[in-house]
């Protein structure tokens, strides 16, 4: 589907039914598939022939889905996770081993951040953070010779920095290793990072992609772009034979789809946070109307943004949607049609009139979630970030009365009600 514009790809990708088959993607609600040889399925299990035995590896529905972001982002491969925790950990853990490291920006979700800071340490993988906005000369010294990747967000959360692409970009490839980025926030309707040299993207599908908070998911996709072979030395899970099947090289055996290859085949068949076809099925019809969803979402956060930063009881707005951001112009650059749904801001009276304000919403609801039709507020500092000292908190961008709003797509109009009597 390369040569469709990315609305016809939300329909049309992925799925391409023959005569007489189902219109509409089916749901594969199988555990098992059938084979009529011995045979034929031992060479499922030697890599040697494309197939599906086992879903807890792959599943026709949810590869489906994954061909689809891979179309919208305009990879060469991708996989499904059943979240984007565990999309985040394999695309490290896929290429990173015990007593190597990694460059992490320091603006990212604090669930990303725990990830990379203490749970990934504990198997032996160190994590760097860097200033998103640090000199070139302070990102190439966080450099290290075990250096495996370097991570940021497109646009972090909640703290909405629009990443310098170039910048993170140029420096991982100068040390040889992949620049990797989550997409979720702007999804690939408003930035598709491969453009701008990035070569794995991941997603935290259960936000915009999905669009209705039915399920949790996630998408690693790779643009086929990162010569392995050329920093052999760096990747041997990739380069070198994995005894696991009988001495298969990935980077020979399926060249530029090693890398997800590797993911399904070994990373997912070991630790399996496999999506159900269930999810994947509500996955695709969130798909099928992000084109429409993702600019609604943003000419209402706008307007919002508008509104807030003209009221006389809020402190600040942050969003690169505004003029006055320091994000515009890179947002810009980047991401010409618009950013996100999501703003954040803060009251004048400080963390508790913040606080006192959300628990006076009531078109607005609080919750745990971000990036869905629906309208929705948080506190990070009392919620998502909560595990974060004060000092972690300052480095991932998190002020004490920091609100993340998501704005939804009801009737702009509405929203703005709900917050003038919520502030009142």
């Amino acid at each position: 589907m390369s040569d469709y514009k990315i609305e016809t790809k939300c329909i049309q990708s992925g799925w391409e039914p023959k005569n007489g088959e189902p219109r509409v993607v089916p749901i594969y609600q199988s555990t098992t598939f059938k084979y009529d040889s011995s045979d034929a399925m031992g060479r499922l299990f030697d890599l040697e022939d494309a197939g599906y035995f086992y879903t807890r590896l792959q599943n026709p529905t949810n590869d489906v889905v994954a061909a689809k972001i891979c179309d919208l982002e305009g990879g060469v491969a991708a996989m499904l996770t059943s979240s984007g925790q565990a999309t985040n950990f394999y695309a490290i853990i896929n290429i990173a081993e015990a007593g190597d490291h990694i460059i992490c920006a320091s603006a990212v979700y604090g669930g990303t951040f725990n990830l990379y800071a203490h749970t990934i340490k504990k198997m032996g993988i160190e994590a760097t953070f860097v200033d998103p906005e640090c000199s070139e000369e302070e990102l190439e010294a966080a450099f290290q010779d075990n250096t495996k990747a370097v991570f940021g967000e497109s646009i972090s959360n909640p703290s909405l920095v629009v990443l310098d692409f170039d910048k993170f970009t140029k420096a991982a490839h100068r040390h040889g290793v992949p620049m990797i980025v989550d997409n979720t926030f702007p999804t690939p309707i408003n930035c598709r990072p491969f453009e701008f040299g990035v070569d794995i993207v991941t997603h935290s599908t259960t936000k915009y992609m999905d669009g209705h908070a039915t399920c949790v998911g996630g998408a690693i996709v790779d643009s086929g772009n990162f010569d392995w072979e050329a920093h052999a030395e760096k990747f041997p899970g990739l380069t070198t034979p994995d005894e696991t099947y009988h001495g298969l090289v990935y980077t020979k055996k399926f060249g530029k789809m090693a890398y997800i290859m590797k993911a399904t085949s070994q990373i997912m068949r070991d630790l399996g946070s496999i999506p159900s076809p269930q999810n994947a099925f509500y996955l695709n019809l969130g798909l099928e109307t992000l084109h429409l969803r993702v600019p609604r979402h943003v000419e209402n956060a706008r307007k919002v943004a508008q509104y807030l930063a003209n009221h006389e009881k809020v402190a600040w707005v942050n969003t690169p949607e505004l003029p006055g951001s320091r994000y515009y112009k890179r947002a810009q650059k980047y991401m010409p049609n618009g950013t996100c749904g999501v703003i954040t801001f803060g009251l004048k009276g400080g963390r508790e009139a913040s606080i006192d304000m959300m628990d006076r919403l009531k078109l607005v609801a609080i919750v745990t979630h971000v990036a869905d039709a629906r309208s929705c507020v948080l506190h990070p500092a009392s919620h998502t970030h909560r595990q974060m000292n004060d000092q972690e908190l300052l480095e991932a961008g998190v002020q004490p009365d920091l609100i993340r709003f998501s704005v939804g797509i009801e009737n702009a109009e509405d929203i703005i009600a709900d917050l003038e009597q919520a502030l009142a």
